[in-house]
């Protein structure tokens, strides 16, 4: 709703357009239908970026978690846990950057996710994800960045 209210301030969509979206946005079923009604209005500003860090030791996050839409994590030395299986996702794009040193990260994505992992990079071993075929329509992007020094990577997604 912050997004058509943005655009029609804008002057990106007329007030009849408005209100025949926002009532498609509030009958909607399914991400895909969200989608529909937001695709060709202008980006989301990405906002400002979460923080987790950890000099050493171990990050975790789990369960019923508010992701933001942009999520930096940052670990000299020590595991990563992040699942965003039962996480609360409001934006249609996440972006999440690794800067790690050492140890690895196992994160977990909802099923319905759509992976991209072009900006990740490795030292030392490989990133492991398989994508889903197929995928749901309508889920969310999650878009991975940043480098990992002597650890792995895995993604994965969720059984249900």
């Amino acid at each position: 709703m912050t997004r058509l209210q943005q655009a029609y301030a804008e002057g990106h969509i007329t007030h009849e357009e408005m209100e025949l979206r926002l009532h498609e946005l509030l009958t909607a079923g399914t991400r895909g239908d969200l989608a529909r009604v937001l695709d060709t209005l202008p980006e989301e500003e990405p906002g400002p970026t979460s923080v987790i860090s950890a000099a050493t030791g171990r990050i975790r996050r789990g369960g019923a978690w508010t992701v933001p839409r942009t999520l930096r994590i940052e670990s000299a030395m020590g595991r990563v846990r992040l699942d965003l299986s039962r996480a609360v996702i409001e934006h249609p794009v996440i972006d999440i950057e690794l800067s790690l040193g050492t140890g690895g990260a196992a994160i977990t994505v909802p099923r319905d996710a759509v992976v991209d992992i072009e900006g990740l990079t490795t030292g030392w071993k490989t990133t492991l994800y398989r994508p889903r075929h197929p995928t749901r329509p309508g889920g969310p992007t999650i878009r991975f960045s940043g480098a990992i020094g002597f650890g792995r990577v895995r993604i994965r997604h969720a059984w249900r």
